[in-house]
């Protein structure tokens, strides 16, 4: 199965009435942190290796405080906490770089980046169609 091809239905299922996507990059991971997509995939959110342990680690233990006090990065880069739903999804942004959508399924994490300027709303509801769909699968 090629993880990559979430990454593009996700861009896809982020896109508006006119067709622009609001999500420009995007991870799939195992719990733990490992990566289930190639991060060569031209769209790929580019975690390190720390950051995905640390997104893993919050959404398997259910604890959010080290969000909530540092924030959340991806690629280097700290995102403002914003909240977290039902211990399954957590909303971050950062001015001038954007915001993430983080969903957790059973098994794995999900993650949208909204670029500045674009609508967190369609990139919420892309993240949610992939989320669902995996959960479906009781993955």
């Amino acid at each position: 199965m090629s993880w990559d091809s979430y990454i593009d239905n996700l861009i896809a299922q982020s896109k508006d009435a006119s067709g622009m996507a609001h999500v420009d990059k995007a991870f799939i991971g195992l719990d733990g942190g490992a990566f289930w997509n190639s991060p060569s995939h031209p769209n790929a959110l580019k975690l390190q290796a720390s950051e995905a342990i640390n997104i893993a680690r919050c959404f398997k233990s259910k604890d959010f405080t080290l969000f909530m006090s540092s924030g959340v990065y991806a690629e280097g880069t700290g995102y403002q906490f914003l909240r977290v739903l039902d211990d399954k999804l957590v909303l971050a942004k950062r001015k001038e770089s954007g915001a993430l959508c983080i969903q957790a399924t059973m098994t794995a994490v999900v993650i949208g980046h909204c670029p500045e300027g674009g609508q967190q709303g369609n990139t919420n509801k892309a993240v949610g169609v992939i989320g669902d769909y995996l959960e479906s699968l009781n993955m």
